[in-house]
C-alpha cells in the first residue's frame, strides 16, 4: 500500500471535485441548451480545478477512485454533447451555405 492510498481525504479536496463536478454537469447542461460561450466560459474555470487536482494528485487516492470514474464519465458527456452540438451547427451552415447558392442562381437569372 503507499502512501496516496492510507491518506485520508481532506474537505478541502473534497470541495475541490465537487465543484469540478458541478461545473462538469453545468457545462453539459449549457451544451444541450446550445449556448457554447456558457460552456467556454465554464471551461476555463473547469480547466482551473482540474489542474490543482493533477498537482495535488487527489485522484490517485483509492477512497476517490469513484469520484474519478464520475467525472470521467461526466467528460464523456460533456463530448458527446459538443459534437452534437458541432454536427447540428455544420448542418446548419451547410443548409445556409445552399440557399446562398440558390439565391445567387436565382438573381443570376433575373
Amino acid at each position: 500500500m503507499n502512501a496516496n492510498s492510507v491518506r485520508h481525504i481532506s474537505k478541502k479536496d473534497e470541495n475541490l471535485l465537487n465543484d469540478l463536478q458541478t461545473l462538469l454537469e453545468k457545462q453539459i447542461e449549457l451544451a444541450h441548451k446550445g449556448d457554447i460561450k456558457g460552456v467556454e466560459s465554464l471551461s476555463k474555470q473547469a480547466n482551473s480545478l482540474v489542474e490543482k487536482c493533477v498537482q495535488s494528485r487527489i485522484l490517485e487516492q483509492a477512497d476517490l477512485k469513484i469520484k474519478g470514474e464520475k467525472l470521467q464519465k461526466l467528460y464523456e458527456q460533456l463530448s458527446l454533447a459538443l459534437s452534437a452540438q458541432r454536427a447540428d451547427i455544420s448542418e446548419q451552415l451547410s443548409r445556409i451555405r445552399k440557399g446562398r447558392k440558390t439565391l445567387h442562381v436565382y438573381r443570376r437569372g433575373i
